[in-house]
C-alpha cells in the first residue's frame, strides 16, 4: 500500500465538471493498493498518516499532527501509484490491486479515518478525476507499507 500525503492549504476533486469534494487546511492523500494489502496494512498506514506531525507549531517547528490543527482529509484512490516503468515507455499497472479489492480497502481506510478525523472527504473510486490543490510548503511525504 502506498500513500502520497500532501500538506495543503486547500484541495478539491472534480468529476465531469462537478465539484465532488473540497477541504481546507489538511492532507490530500493519494492511495494506492496492491493485491497483497490487507486491513492490517491499512491500519498501519492510517495510524502513521494520522500521527504525522508536519504542521508548524507556534515556534515554526513541524511538531503538530492533523488533529492538533483541526485539519481535514481528502482521500483519493490512485492505482497509478503502482505503475511499473522498468520496461519501455508505457507503464504497466499489473502490480495494482484488483478494482474490487482496492475499493474495499479504500472504503475501509476512509471509515477508519472518519473515526478520528472530523472532516474526511473522498474522490470517486475509478472515476477520471481532476484534483486541484495548493501544497503548503510544499510538503509531500510518501508512505510505502513495504518500507514501514
Amino acid at each position: 500500500m502506498k500513500f502520497v500525503i500532501q500538506r495543503v492549504s486547500h484541495a478539491s476533486v472534480t468529476v465531469d465538471g462537478t465539484l465532488i469534494s473540497s477541504i481546507e487546511k489538511g492532507f490530500m492523500v493519494l492511495i494506492g493498493v496492491c493485491d497483497a494489502d490487507t486491513k492490517e496494512t491499512a491500519d498501519k498506514l492510517v495510524k502513521k498518516l494520522l500521527g504525522l506531525r508536519i504542521f508548524e507549531d507556534a515556534d515554526g517547528k513541524t511538531n503538530l499532527a492533523l488533529k492538533d490543527v483541526n485539519g481535514q482529509l481528502l482521500l483519493v484512490s490512485q492505482f497509478t501509484l503502482y505503475a511499473d516503468c522498468k520496461k519501455g515507455n508505457r507503464p504497466s499497472f499489473v502490480k495494482a490491486g484488483s478494482p474490487e479489492h482496492a475499493n474495499n480497502l479504500y472504503e475501509y481506510i476512509v471509515s477508519e479515518c472518519q473515526k478520528t478525523c472530523e472532516v474526511v472527504k473522498t474522490g470517486v473510486f475509478g472515476a477520471h478525476m481532476k484534483v486541484a490543490l495548493e501544497n503548503d510548503g510544499p510538503f509531500t511525504i510518501v508512505l510505502d507499507s513495504a518500507e514501514l
